[in-house]
């Protein structure tokens, strides 16, 4: 490996600081609210499915069925981001999902517009989420590539990802909060939530349109020097790949590598949302307002935002990627075991806690490894199919769990499935070549 002469050093170092500085933080913004968007129905769940009369199979198909227009939109919306460019795709993403996320908080009154029952009003809505808010996720993570090259991609995206928990540590409380404000002028608490939760969505539009760059050859706010050092960066790594065999999208949906990393992140995601969208349910059971009901499941969120960012500078530091991966999935699903079997609550929230470690610290390092064979076009497309795939566990697994509880009258076999998936990838990744994986350390 060849060692940077002092001059480059320099100018990488202050070409990185600034590219983060300038393009990581609004991107975390945007990030936060839309996972706070598509999972805040999680605490409206606490009283709005009393209030419409939903029962928890109801109330799982909803949550669920966001993900089947997600899965459906996904690839198309990534494309049109390729061709359009970052910055106006994803203002559009942004403003659409908005205004149907406020949206949610008008059920009632759309069901005595249109005379549709509440739960076909909300599933409605749910579709229309996700039909609006798909390729957001897969769009940024391509959007990454095109702003740092592979050696800083785990902790770029580590902190980026941050935004998954930081939703939950931010949102749960204030959602918690919202919900115990009782009804303000006709409105119930998990009205105001929605509507409340969905005003930032709207106007991150307008400053994603004014403030993103879609590429670093048009960074204005980059000097000559730093523009040149990180497009001859990123050219560079990009001729490194070009004697392995060119794919268009079609052959990338059929990609060994990209449907198996699509299988591991289905787990990923199933822990994920099982998370997101029971977790405040479950610790509602232990016998809390919705406050301290917030506030708990703020922990577990704080836990993983720690973990991104930790687990993706090691594995950076390292160079290694394979078995970073390997031992974080095993920690999340040896640990959601032990929630589901436990029965102390301090103890299931000790074990919820360490399997948000592995759960969120698994994402940074995962989302490294697509940009190892898959460049252009068909990085956007197989980062698309990938996270398509996997979050059709978004809606299987709030609807298995909701069906499981309405059966049994508990969580347990449905958090296990969650577990024993996460051992099924842990031992998928186990399988990998390692030096496929590998990058050069800086």
């Amino acid at each position: 490996m060849q060692h940077p002469s002092p001059g480059n050093a320099s100018i990488e170092k202050d070409t990185m600081r600034r590219v983060m500085t300038r393009v990581v933080p609004l991107l975390i913004v945007c990030y936060i609210i839309s996972y706070l968007d598509r999972v805040n129905v999680g605490f409206a769940a606490l009283t709005m499915n009393k209030d419409l009369g939903f029962s928890a199979a109801v109330y799982g198909l909803g949550a669920g069925i966001f993900f089947l227009t997600y899965f459906i939109f996904e690839l198309p919306s990534n494309l049109m981001l390729h061709r359009f460019g970052a910055r106006r795709w994803i203002a559009r993403i942004l403003f659409t999902w908005g205004v149907l996320s406020g949206a949610m908080g008008f059920i009632p009154q759309l069901s005595a517009m249109t005379g549709l029952s509440y739960e076909a009003v909300f599933y409605t809505l749910r579709l229309l989420l996700g039909a609006a808010e798909a390729g957001f996720f897969p769009g940024i993570i391509y959007y990454l590539t095109l702003w740092f090259p592979a050696a800083y991609r785990a902790r770029v995206i580590g902190y980026f990802m941050t935004a998954l928990p930081l939703a939950s540590v931010i949102g749960a409380p204030l959602s918690g909060w919202l919900l115990g404000m009782g009804s303000a002028d006709g409105f119930a608490g998990w009205q105001w939530m929605f509507v409340i939760e969905a005003i930032p969505a709207v106007l991150l539009a307008g400053v994603v349109l004014r403030c993103l760059t879609d590429l670093p050859g048009q960074a204005g706010w980059l000097t000559p020097e730093q523009r040149g050092w990180l497009t001859r960066t990123l050219t560079d790594e990009a001729a490194q790949q070009a004697d392995r065999p060119r794919m268009n999208v079609l052959r990338t949906l059929t990609h060994p590598m990209v449907l198996l990393l699509g299988l591991v992140y289905f787990s990923v995601v199933y822990m994920n949302y099982t998370l997101g969208f029971f977790l405040p349910t479950i610790i509602r059971d232990f016998g809390l307002t919705p406050l301290q009901t917030g506030m708990l499941a703020a922990i577990p969120a704080a836990v993983g935002a720690l973990s991104m960012v930790f687990w993706g500078r090691r594995s950076d530091r390292k160079g290694e990627r394979k078995w970073h991966l390997v031992f974080a999935l095993g920690v999340g699903g040896v640990s959601f075991a032990l929630a589901a079997l436990g029965s102390n609550p301090a103890l299931i929230m000790v074990c919820f806690s360490i399997a948000a470690f592995g759960i969120y610290g698994s994402q940074p390092v995962f989302w490294t490894m697509p940009g190892t064979f898959l460049t252009g076009g068909a990085a956007a497309a197989g980062i698309a199919i990938i996270n398509s795939l996997a979050n059709l566990s978004g809606f299987m697994g709030p609807s298995i769990m909701g069906w499981v509880k309405d059966a049994t009258g508990s969580y347990t076999s449905g958090l296990l499935l969650a577990a024993g998936m996460a051992i099924l990838a842990t031992v998928v990744v186990a399988s990998f070549g390692v030096q496929r994986f590998q990058v050069a350390r800086q």
